[in-house]
């Protein structure tokens, strides 16, 4: 049975952490284990013959070059025993930032809550739950490295590790993107870019097309593919967060603040500030003074 491809969306930072890796050999006849609800996420690299994996209602031939990504709180089984030697690495690690599984469309999580728990807005990490390893990945021969490392000393491995769990997720992320669109994908980031460069300034949809030389129909329609949001509310997020910055490392007057931040009057910016934060800019200053 053929099923729509699915991908793990994942909220960061703070980012997923590598919790350790090895490598299995099966022998024809042999099976993965069957395992429920493990509380963790399984990379699994197959290096060498297939593997024969179900999880929930979905199955998958799992050949050589490919990653099957079992979820944590999921049932996963072996739908039949390997038919060749089978050589696969396999990577657990764990997020403390929200992720679901959704087919199609990018999903992005819930901005507020994430800003709420973590102190930032959430970039989404975007995976395959299975597919073909991206061809740097496959190159860069990193997942070898990894199982190296576990066996050198923990002190100065546990960072290694880690930077290159990352570099891994960053691959595979990337990869998606350059699959759904690489021209939404840079003019999205370049627009980002510019608001984060002019913040402070009056920034209008139309002073935004002008600058980047695309309409604004067009450049809100890929930031709402890539991010999830239009030009003009990124712009007001990152305006609030700069206020906030402002707020707390800096004694000068709420209007000060607003100026600073390129709203157009100190009233307009308490009435936001208020909305987006649950709290007037003076009381949420005031909560994190002695």
């Amino acid at each position: 049975m053929t099923f729509p491809p699915g991908f793990i969306h994942l909220a960061a930072p703070p980012f997923p952490y590598f919790l350790e890796c090895s490598r299995t050999l099966y022998e024809p006849g042999d099976s993965h284990p069957s395992r429920n609800s493990i509380g963790l996420f399984d990379l699994i690299i197959v290096e060498q013959g297939c593997l024969f994996l179900g999880e929930g209602g979905r199955q998958w031939d799992v050949p050589a070059g490919h990653t099957l990504l079992l979820l944590p709180d999921r049932y996963h089984y072996a739908v039949k025993p390997c038919e060749e030697v089978t050589s696969f690495i396999w990577i657990h690690f764990h997020t403390v930032g929200s992720w679901t599984l959704a087919e199609g469309d990018p999903v992005y999580m819930n901005r507020e809550a994430h800003f709420r728990d973590f102190l930032i807005h959430p970039y989404t990490i975007r995976i395959p739950q299975f597919g073909p390893l991206p061809a740097p990945f496959e190159r860069s021969g990193q997942a070898e490295l990894l199982l190296q490392l576990s066996a050198g000393r923990r002190s100065s491995a546990v960072w290694q590790q880690q930077r290159i769990f990352e570099e891994m997720l960053r691959m595979m992320d990337l990869a998606q993107h350059d699959s759904t669109g690489s021209q939404a994908m840079d003019l999205a980031e370049k627009t980002e870019a510019y608001l984060r460069n002019h913040y402070a300034e009056p920034l209008t949809n139309a002073s935004l097309a002008d600058a980047l030389h695309f309409h604004y129909n067009y450049l809100a329609r890929c930031m709402k593919r890539v991010y999830g949001l239009t030009p003009m509310e990124y712009l007001t997020d990152y305006r609030l967060e700069q206020a906030k910055l402002l707020l707390l490392k800096t004694e000068i007057p709420i209007s000060a603040v607003a100026e600073r931040t390129g709203f157009e009057s100190t009233a307009y910016f308490s009435r936001r500030f208020a909305r987006r934060i649950g709290t007037s800019p003076l009381r949420f200053r005031k909560q994190y003074s002695r």
